[in-house]
């Protein structure tokens, strides 16, 4: 799925605006390591 610009601008800012450490930055970055290594495996 691709994501407009706006809508990676519009992300961005939210995830700037989460609390320090927030678990959902962890998540979203073990979930982009799983999506890369699944690329990897076609």
């Amino acid at each position: 799925m691709e994501y407009s610009t706006a809508e990676q601008t519009r992300a961005a800012a939210e995830v700037e605006a989460l609390p320090e450490r927030a678990v959902l930055v962890r998540m979203m970055s073990d979930y982009a390591v799983l999506r890369d290594q699944a690329r990897a495996c076609r």
